[in-house]
């Protein structure tokens, strides 16, 4: 009895402050869905509803002290149920079998792949031979035939080859097929032949003539300003990065200045910061209506208005929509006067959030934008409370600068180099030289840009922006040439940014002395990341690579080929070599034929026809894995395309064979239960 008076005193005490508390409980609901291996029965949805409508009855006779316990039940049973009816909701065919032949479609969006080809996005897709319940609503494919001249609502075919989105290319790693599901693509490829135009854009399609804005804008901003400059101007105004080479990519990478190409909350921030500011300003210069209109209000109203369109002109992408949410719940609290700025307010933008796409939990864009929001609320909150002054007024802007780049950088580290495996030992140096250029120059000129574009003097704020730009791309060229910029680390197990996540809310969250047990699980996470092991041998799933652990390194058993796959190995094991360089770590070459000695026997890669029928027998100390159909005697155990068509990629230890398929489960996004679902869609 004793315990439970102490825990009942203990969430008295937090009467107030247990708001912020909801995004963390509706989360781990949504995150409860995403760790299951088996789909939930579509029954469980209304049932969870019902849980909810009884809990919220119940609520009515629950002692005040004990009710946050029943809101946190029903938090995560909403979660739950929002993740699964979400994808549910976003259900589309997925094509489940290689095709190569004639392509058709609308396209929808353009952007760049990792190789540095463009990528068009289609709808309303025709394939030969694929009937409609079977066809994918949504496919990409890269051109490898040329670049094309293309524009969004264009109508265009070309002969290409396509697949299903690929799982994971190891066992726990990033799962491209589910990320594609709830983006309803259906299908991926490429073509190497031209793609063709078969019909222009269609009139009075409100989307299609945004989007025929947008890239018009873009073509404007590379008109005017040349090379990755342009690039650079078109994906901050446009959210068009197809223009931006790949030598600037690495080094807006490697020097942590990435985040400046995705319009994401520091762009929305700045723009709506800007227009609050000068609205608000210039009203106040005008006496007469500053003392009779809410001059602080209006300024709300027109910075919420620009960066509505700012959304809108941005193509809309997920980051986008989030930082346009959070600044919108921002300023709508400066409407009904509330703090703008609050751990509460964050709190709603990120329930919008995880409403509206509760698959966003899982994006590095997600958790990144709010660890850092919710740690610069923490930190300048406390600072005011404690009525804490950063430093003299004349350095105040300087110190707040430095100090916000700091946390929001400690905040966002573990995050970034859970997902991709690099720390930019001077992203702090290279932000504090220019984030601030980004804030005082070019989002200004962007608008001075937009302002003037009616009357065609837009090239004046266009010049003005490409000089920031200029020097953000040189800090970033000249910090990534620093010796040791960039370092490496290893993927962690994935417990840890979730239990990293929950230490870090408790001690912002939490009221009280007892607010630093918080600190106790971001000790075990950390030490946890140090301690995990990376799989001794890793197998692709289609037996084109296989990856061994060696005391320098992965060794490869391909220089070439699979190159994707090799590169996402190699920075999940933390390392910065190339696919040469790693496939130089092979003891031996045999061409299509290689063998590797391992503590438990030997493992046989094979990549070729001829080498395939070169070996008819084998003994049960050998792993035999090839990318071509086998048959052998001997009792060795085998993984060929037929097995791992059903397994997936493989991560092979001294004692344990761990499997894509059995970590993932059967999904709706699975392979197998996606055909299924076709098969009845198409009876």
């Amino acid at each position: 009895m004793r315990v439970l008076a102490r825990a009942e005193a203990a969430l008295l005490r937090q009467r107030g402050y247990l708001f912020p508390w909801s995004p963390v409980f509706l989360a781990l609901g949504i995150g409860l869905y995403f760790t299951l291996t088996w789909e939930p029965q579509v029954w469980v949805y209304p049932g969870l509803a019902c849980v909810v409508a009884a809990g919220l009855w119940l609520g009515r006779f629950m002692p005040s002290a004990w009710s946050p316990l029943l809101w946190a039940l029903l938090l995560a049973s909403a979660g739950f149920a929002m993740a699964g009816a979400r994808a549910h909701w976003v259900a589309e065919p997925v094509l489940n079998w290689r095709y190569y032949g004639p392509i058709e479609g609308r396209v929808v969006a353009l952007d760049r792949s990792a190789s540095d080809a463009l990528r068009v996005t289609l709808d309303r897709v025709r394939l030969r031979g694929v009937s409609a319940p079977r066809r994918p609503a949504r496919i990409r494919i890269s051109l490898h035939g040329g670049e094309a001249s293309l524009a969004p609502g264009q109508r265009v075919m070309t002969t290409g080859h396509l697949s299903p989105p690929q799982g994971p290319v190891e066992p726990g790693g990033f799962d491209f097929r589910r990320h594609a599901w709830f983006q309803r693509l259906g299908a991926v490829g490429y073509t190497r032949v031209p793609v063709l135009t078969i019909a222009p854009p269609e009139a009075g399609v409100a989307g299609l003539r945004v989007s025929s804005v947008r890239m018009a804008a873009s073509a404007r901003v590379q008109a005017v300003l040349p090379g990755d400059v342009g690039g650079f101007g078109s994906a901050v105004t446009t959210g068009d990065r197809s223009a931006v080479g790949q030598q600037a990519l690495e080094a807006l990478r490697a020097s942590n200045l990435a985040h400046l190409l995705a319009i994401s909350g520091l762009h929305m921030g700045l723009l709506a910061g800007f227009v609050f500011a000068a609205l608000r300003i210039g009203l106040s210069l005008i006496p007469t209506l500053a003392l009779r209109i809410p001059a602080r209000k209006i300024a709300a109203v027109g910075a919420l208005a620009t960066s509505a369109g700012y959304l809108a002109l941005s193509g809309g992408s997920v980051a986008t929509e989030r930082a346009f949410v959070m600044v919108a719940v921002m300023l709508c609290a400066i409407l009904v006067d509330r703090r703008a700025i609050s751990l509460r307010a964050v709190a709603v933008a990120a329930l919008i959030v995880l409403g509206l796409r509760p698959e966003a939990l899982l994006s590095p864009g997600f958790q990144m934008s709010f660890a850092a929001t919710t740690a610069l609320v923490a930190v300048f909150g406390g600072l005011r409370d404690a009525e804490i002054r950063p430093g003299p007024d004349w350095l105040r802007p300087a110190v707040g600068l430095a100090l916000s780049s700091a946390v929001a950088g400690l905040a966002t580290a573990p995050v970034g180099a859970a997902h991709f495996n690099a720390v930019a030992h001077y992203g702090l140096l290279a932000n504090l030289l220019s984030v601030p250029v980004m804030g005082t120059v070019v989002i200004p000129a962007a608008v001075l840009a937009a302002l003037l574009a009616p009357v065609g003097l837009e090239w004046i704020g266009l010049q003005i922006m490409g000089l920031g730009l200029r020097w953000i791309l040189g800090v970033a060229h000249w910090v990534a040439e620093m010796e040791g910029a960039r370092g490496f680390v290893a993927s962690p197990p994935t417990y840890v940014l979730p239990v990293l996540a929950l230490g870090a809310l408790w001690i912002i969250l939490w009221q009280g002395r007892s607010r630093w047990a918080g600190a106790i699980p971001l000790v075990v996470a950390l030490s946890l990341w140090g301690q995990g092991e990376r799989p001794q041998v890793l197998v692709a799933d289609t037996g084109a690579l296989v990856g061994v652990m060696t005391d320098e390194g992965r060794a490869l058993s391909k220089a070439k080929g699979s190159g994707f796959i090799a590169s996402v190995w190699l920075e999940n094991d933390g390392d910065g070599a190339d696919q040469p360089g790693a496939a130089a770590r092979w003891p031996q070459d045999e061409g299509k034929l290689r063998r590797y000695d391992l503590a438990s026997g030997e493992l046989i890669h094979i990549t070729g026809k001829r080498a395939a029928q070169g070996l008819t027998e084998c003994d049960k100390t050998q792993i035999v894995i090839s990318q071509v159909p086998l048959t052998l005697t001997g009792g060795c155990e085998i993984y060929d395309p037929d097995r791992l068509r059903l397994t997936g990629s493989v991560a092979l230890g001294n004692k344990d064979v761990v499997t894509a398929t059995e970590l993932s489960g059967d999904r709706l996004w699975s392979p197998a239960r996606a055909k299924d679902g076709h098969a009845a869609q198409a009876q």
